[in-house]
């Protein structure tokens, strides 16, 4: 007898509809076709046991099973369900009308209880837009795919569940998430605020221009100066999530295996910081099985680079591309894989080896040509993908002593929020561009007109400090974020001076 269930094969952060067609007829043999990996063809032991230990019979006949379209690579132990209840309806243990309803997905373990999957939000998607009743996954991925609209969902914890659903013997709850509900639930008072810091008015002016525009920023300063606890407190100055950005967000999680069990969306803004003796492959991407790397991680959030000198030199180049492009491209001989990668890179580092080096009370004890090389770790078309460049001193002891209050990080967020607002506003006529940051060269000319005081100061600026075409156009972007944040449609003088004034690392004297 033939029968067909259906999967789904996830691919970058989207998937695909896979037909199983179980066919059980006259013979005593077992073939599983249509590029299935490894796993995929150790499912035969697992669905053997699972099914004897639950009370169902392996049929001992001719199986053949085939995984189409067969030019599709199948990955993983997900297909183990729909593998095993295939054989049920094929050999006529179970009832096989509900089949053609649902995507069925799931891992069995030796004892038939199922377990959880990646990519259970990419699979609803796909689920619903190729017309399926709903989904059934594993109880702990149901969140996860519930916030797909007009899609039922459904959880499994075993076998037996599945089976009593599809007899009709006993029904499954749905699964359902109130998108409003989990929204509100995550605005809360962050325990880590800008409030904590003492001092650092200047940095702090830095990080609300980089929030509100998207701009990338490297701080440099000796150590305990407070560069990781300025940086960690960027995503709470960040705006909330749209609905957009926290699917696309948990949609690439989700592939990765790193949502959390039992949440729906991930709704807040992700901050991600590697050690610096991370691979270029897990910074970027890839592997035998590509999977999305941890810039792709921090799509929509903050990529947070300490120490950036200490991390290796190819480590850093390959950022480049993905910076400037937002998209990161895995390519094999076979197939090609994109990711998002649309981020905010926060760096920080060192001024020298010693770390003393500029310092206002400690001496540096390194010799000018090793401050150079220290810095030169870092190229310059990486510096240039920088917008803000920026100079933190030691807070003195007057400061962190004083009792006022401090400005607390949600009425920074405020400011940035509207900010955001305006250039949602002008950019919404434009696919994927949503702040400053994003603009190409077509659209800073079409909305970063300058006047002649703006233009002769930004020549002065470019022909003293032998600024690049990159950096041009970065401090343009700089000074329509910083006129946003003033509510001015146009950019003054002072907005341009304050945006070059943040390109401290382009000066030939930095560092001698």
């Amino acid at each position: 007898m033939l029968v067909k269930t259906y999967g789904s094969a996830v691919n970058g952060i989207s998937s695909s509809t896979i037909t199983i067609e179980v066919n059980i007829s006259q013979g005593i043999n077992f073939y599983l076709v249509g590029l299935a990996d490894s796993a995929v063809k150790e499912s035969q032991q697992r669905i053997i046991s699972a099914l004897t230990t639950n009370g169902y019979k392996w049929p001992g006949k001719k199986i053949v099973i085939n995984m189409a379209p067969a030019d599709v690579r199948k990955e993983g132990s997900s297909y183990d369900l729909p593998i095993a209840v295939g054989v049920l309806a094929a050999s006529e243990q179970i009832d096989n009308q509900k089949l053609c309803d649902y995507i069925i997905m799931g891992e069995l373990s030796l004892d038939g209880n199922v377990k959880s999957i990646k990519g259970a939000l990419p699979i609803a998607i796909e689920a619903r837009n190729a017309g399926f009743k709903g989904v059934i996954l594993p109880v702990e991925n149901t969140r996860e795919a519930a916030v797909v609209e007009d899609l039922e969902v459904y959880g499994v914890s075993n076998l037996h569940e599945l089976v009593d659903f599809l007899s009709g013997t006993k029904p499954l709850e749905r699964v359902v998430v109130d998108l409003e509900a989990e929204f509100q639930k995550c605005i809360e008072d962050s325990e880590i605020d800008f409030a904590d810091v003492k001092g650092q008015e200047n940095v702090k002016r830095a990080l609300e221009i980089a929030a509100a525009g998207g701009h990338n920023i490297i701080m440099i300063g000796p150590p305990g100066s407070g560069k990781t606890m300025l940086a960690k407190r960027i995503p709470g100055i960040l705006p909330p999530l749209s609905l957009e950005e926290a699917i696309e967000t948990t949609k690439i999680h989700s592939v990765a295996g790193k949502t959390e069990g039992g949440k729906s969306l991930m709704l807040q803004r992700p901050f991600r910081s590697p050690h610096h003796t991370i691979s270029d492959v897990a910074l970027v991407g890839g592997g035998t099985y590509p999977q999305p790397g941890e810039i792709s991680l921090a799509h929509n959030g903050v990529l947070f680079l300490d120490e950036l000198p200490e991390f290796k030199r190819t480590v850093l180049e390959v950022m480049r591309q993905p910076l400037e492009d937002r998209v990161v491209t895995i390519s094999r001989a076979k197939f090609t894989v994109e990711y998002p990668a649309s981020l905010m890179l926060v760096a920080a580092m060192n001024p020298c080896p010693c770390g003393y080096y500029n310092h206002p009370d400690k001496d540096c004890i390194c010799p000018a040509s090793a401050v150079q090389k220290y810095l030169s770790r870092i190229s310059g078309p990486l510096f240039d993908r920088i917008d803000i460049h920026l100079e933190v001193t030691p807070v003195s002891f007057d400061k962190l002593s004083d009792a006022k209050p401090v400005e607390k990080s949600r009425e920074i967020q405020k400011r940035v929020i509207t900010a955001r607002q305006i250039q949602r506003e002008r950019f919404k006529k434009r696919k994927n561009v949503y702040c400053n940051a994003q603009m190409n060269s077509k659209m800073i000319k079409e909305f970063c007109k300058l006047d002649d005081t703006c233009l002769s100061l930004l020549k002065n600026a470019m022909e003293k400090l032998d600024l690049s075409a990159r950096a041009y156009d970065r401090i343009i972007k700089l000074s329509r974020t910083i006129a946003d944040l003033e509510n001015n449609e146009k950019i003054h003088p002072a907005h341009i001076a304050e945006a070059i004034n943040y390109r401290s690392l382009d000066r030939e004297s930095w560092g001698k």
